[in-house]
């Protein structure tokens, strides 16, 4: 299932946050949405998710979703959102139980995804006994299990050491070549936009509109720190970016 967003604008108040955005984000691609805080990056990602309208513009689902899938769209956001009085695999679970799916149908789910996930030891584990890593590992396998479309996450490594987010960086990469699935990656780290994203979308400040799309071709389970192609892209993603800061810096001097 491709998504697409035609011509989306949107204000709060006399706040213009979002002018006329347009985008495709095709099935089977990681899309990294990058740019200034307060540019309505997190906004996007929810008018995508439909836990917001925009006030113009729409979003669009092109094609059938995944045999199988549950919910087309899911989140992972920062806060792992888990439940502390549940087990890893009973925070798994809750997402089944809300489709009426238990018994050995849930429990061959719960074990596919904590597979895939690197948490099958700790099936029994509550949240107070993992670290933030593992925390959020079980939140993509929570989004996994009910086989999404679109995986929609919003800086879901932010709240992690820098050690911990590669580690987990490494882990994304893993389950997407052994399974490609759809994202949209809401992050202000531009080393992991290099790190997992087929296409950057780079927005303006606000009101957020597209400055630029950057595609790289490097298949991402080959990017390695140093790789001058990335590299390359990472040092134009940070200009783009001082260039945005420096305008905003001469919009407030000439105020």
């Amino acid at each position: 299932m491709d998504i697409r967003l035609d011509s989306i604008s949107h204000k709060y108040g006399d706040t213009d946050v979002l002018r006329d955005i347009s985008l495709e984000i095709p099935a089977g691609q990681i899309v990294c949405l990058v740019g200034p805080s307060g540019c309505g990056k997190s906004t996007l990602l929810r008018f995508i998710g439909g836990l917001e309208r925009p006030d113009s513009g729409r979003v669009l689902q092109l094609g059938a979703a995944p045999e199988g899938c549950l919910n087309p769209l899911t989140f992972v956001f920062q806060d792992f959102a888990l439940l502390p009085w549940r087990t890893v695999k009973g925070n798994v679970s809750l997402v089944l139980e809300d489709h009426g799916i238990r018994g050995a149908k849930a429990r061959a789910i719960i074990d596919d995804v904590l597979t895939r996930t690197k948490l099958s030891d700790f099936a029994d584990a509550l949240p107070k006994q993992l670290s933030g890593g593992m925390k959020q590992r079980v939140a993509i396998a929570r989004a996994l299990a009910v086989k999404p479309a679109v995986m929609l996450m919003d800086e879901p490594l932010s709240a992690l050491d820098s050690q911990t987010r590669e580690l987990l960086m490494d882990d994304l990469v893993s389950l997407w070549t052994r399974q490609p699935f759809t994202a949209v990656y809401v992050t202000h780290n531009l080393s992991e936009a290099v790190r997992l994203g087929h296409t950057i979308v780079v927005l303006s400040r606000r009101p957020g509109q597209i400055r630029e799309i950057v595609t790289i071709d490097t298949p991402i389970q080959d990017r390695r720190p140093g790789d001058p192609v990335c590299q390359k892209k990472h040092d134009l993603l940070w200009e783009l970016m001082r260039e945005e800061a420096r305008a905003a810096d001469g919009e407030l001097i000439d105020v």
